[in-house]
């Protein structure tokens, strides 16, 4: 079913990127089938990294999280001096054969980091102070993605540590300080950045700026109106041609929805809430508490930004370029995305079983500790008395 639903998104995505890049394409000044060519190499380097995912043994990729993320932070670090900008923003590192964007890997570093830390450090991770030291490389990464400026993808990697650390078992306390904490971080970057601030609540009043900040959500919303129930037909949408910017990336929702209709939005829907189910079916199976964790993971990124931009392109959120998974044009985030497919399959496949693992409340802790003491100072190590013998009847 993973296999299934995820062919099918893919398939779907491409044929949706091959319609609405016609009219980007020709303002490029190439072929009407230059992008969707690129799409398909890149489809190809992601079929390749789903592979090699699914192949490795998972213990392997867990056991080398501090590498990797040791990594994707360098990178991070490297679009800050020699990055590529582009629609106002440094996010991209040209390497000639790719414009790699470490901003979408670090989402698949931060599912394998978060996986590595509960396993190892999940007795500390209950103190905050502890948890403040061992979580650095998520907000910190988290960061150095704000400043590119990209608020919507480190918004995601948050999310993504979130989830996992609260399925987890991490407190409900920590869990409010923390997104106090988020909150505050939000209000004080809108403060500094008024020009992102203004941008952010576009959505709230679109009619305001037609011209300006709402002119993209306006042409979203008239695609929409346009394609009805069923469509104008495949290949016929007339916001591709100028009218509505980027129509093959964070705005190809519009695109279905004005040449395949409601149908084709609700299409669309349903295959996401597919993958959902078979996620969670997953999830649910797994005999091994880490790989579950990273399958939490996995769907977390999926589905948020999956919801986050349909809902921006039909004016329920601000529109932070968060990319529609699978069908927005991108070559590092379409190959990453099935990198993480390629996990999930992976653990779908996987019949190992971890220890407890589970985050516990720091007083909760100590306080077991504290029993455990008593009982080794009163009656000696546990492991020391005698078992009583079982007698069969």
């Amino acid at each position: 079913m993973l296999m299934l639903v995820t062919v099918l998104l893919v398939t779907f995505g491409t044929v949706a990127v091959a319609s609405a890049s016609e009219g980007q394409a020709g303002a490029n000044g190439g072929s009407s089938v230059s992008i969707i060519v690129r799409d398909l190499v890149y489809l190809g380097f992601g079929v390749f990294a789903f592979y090699v995912v699914a192949r490795v043994q998972l213990r392997q990729i867990v056991r080398r999280a501090p590498l990797l993320v040791g990594v994707g932070l360098l990178l991070l670090v490297a679009v800050e001096g020699i990055g590529v900008s582009a629609n106002g923003g440094k996010r991209w590192l040209n390497l000639h054969v790719i414009f790699l964007q470490p901003s979408e890997i670090y989402k698949f570093v931060t599912v394998i980091f978060v996986a590595w830390l509960v396993q190892h450090h999940h007795d500390e991770l209950g103190h905050w102070k502890q948890f403040a030291v061992w979580t650095a490389p998520i907000w910190i990464g988290a960061g150095l993605i704000v400043i590119e400026p990209d608020i919507g993808t480190s918004s995601v990697v948050l999310a993504i540590g979130f989830a996992m650390l609260a399925v987890a078992g991490l407190s409900k306390k920590m869990l409010l300080r923390i997104t106090g904490l988020g909150v505050l971080a939000f209000l004080g970057y809108m403060k500094l950045k008024p020009y992102s601030a203004a941008r952010f609540f576009s959505f709230l009043h679109p009619n305001r700026d037609l011209l300006g900040s709402g002119y993209q959500l306006l042409q979203s919303k008239i695609g929409l109106g346009a394609g009805g129930l069923t469509g104008l037909g495949l290949g016929q949408s007339r916001e591709k041609w100028g009218l509505l910017p980027n129509p093959h990336t964070d705005f190809i929702f519009t695109i279905i929805g004005e040449e395949l209709g409601f149908v084709g939005a609700l299409l669309v829907i349903g295959l996401f809430v597919w993958f959902l189910l078979v996620a969670t079916h997953i999830a649910k199976q797994c005999t091994n508490d880490v790989y579950r964790l990273i399958t939490v993971g996995v769907t977390t990124w999926i589905i948020v930004e999956a919801v986050i931009n349909i809902a921006s392109v039909v004016g329920g959120w601000a529109v932070t370029g968060i990319p529609l998974p699978f069908f927005s044009y991108g070559g590092t985030a379409l190959i990453t995305e099935l990198a993480a497919i390629g996990l999930v399959y992976n653990i779908a496949h996987d019949r190992s079983r971890s220890g407890d693992v589970a985050i516990r409340d720091f007083q909760v802790t100590n306080f077991r500790d504290s029993l455990e003491r008593r009982a080794v100072n009163h009656r000696g190590p546990v492991a020391q008395r005698p078992r009583p013998q079982r007698q069969d009847r």
